[in-house]
């Protein structure tokens, strides 16, 4: 089943310093058309816990929750399945296993047996990532692990949402194996990235991840409005 019910959406990244602020951002954006989930993260959910953090949202809402773990997926194999355990909760979970290929598949694995959504990310939109860039990464890691989601049957990937020209050349690779993706960008606005441009090169099935420009936004709700505009 598709984690979100749009092809395309807006999704606020809720990476606020406190529960009233994430009441706040999801009270004014949740009855906006157009908002597709909620992607919650380390800032709540290490000082707060994920059922706080989920019940905060739930007071307004019952669209999906996504859970970034900031990266989740690097570690042994094995601790997949407490990670799985660890998140009930939350509708789907963001992976980026830069461990390897072992990894990779024993999370994918773990979180499924747990009937959560599984979204996986092999390029971040930073500078200096890959190698090619003064980065750490191997240039074809993200190729790599995204060969191997395909095989797993993923459906959902996070791609850069700053740097169009990948997402059309991931878009194309994950189709000639027989993927129809799903992609989440993240490094929109603040990082750069342009949301009609991404939208345009992700094609139909694709949500934008939007956070500091929603959050410290002074009219949270009629920007997430101007945002849904330029899904087109």
């Amino acid at each position: 089943m598709a984690i979100i019910k749009l092809s395309r959406s807006i999704i606020p990244s809720c990476d606020v310093a406190d529960l009233e602020q994430l009441k706040n951002l999801v009270k004014e954006t949740c009855s906006v058309e157009g908002i597709g989930a909620y992607k919650i993260g380390l800032q709540l959910c290490l000082p707060y816990g994920i059922p706080k953090v989920v019940d905060a949202v739930r007071k307004y809402t019952n669209l999906p929750i996504i859970y970034d773990h900031q990266k989740a997926a690097n570690d042994i194999p094995e601790l997949g399945n407490k990670f799985a355990k660890s998140v009930k909760g939350v509708n789907a979970v963001i992976l980026f296993p830069f461990a390897g290929p072992e990894t990779e598949i024993a999370w994918i694995k773990a979180c499924k047996k747990e009937k959560m959504g599984v979204i996986v990310g092999g390029e971040m939109t930073h500078n200096a990532f890959l190698e090619n860039e003064s980065g750490f990464i191997a240039n074809d890691a993200p190729l790599r692990i995204y060969e191997i989601a395909a095989q797993e049957k993923i459906a959902d990937y996070v791609v850069p949402g700053n740097k169009p020209e990948k997402i059309k050349l991931y878009k194309a690779f994950l189709e000639a194996r027989g993927i129809k993706p799903v992609f989440y960008s993240p490094g929109l606005i603040a990082q750069h990235g342009n949301i009609a441009e991404s939208a345009k090169a992700a094609g139909k099935n694709w949500h934008a991840i939007v956070g500091r420009a929603l959050y410290e936004s002074k009219n949270i709700k009629n920007d997430a409005k101007e945002m849904v505009k330029l899904l087109g």
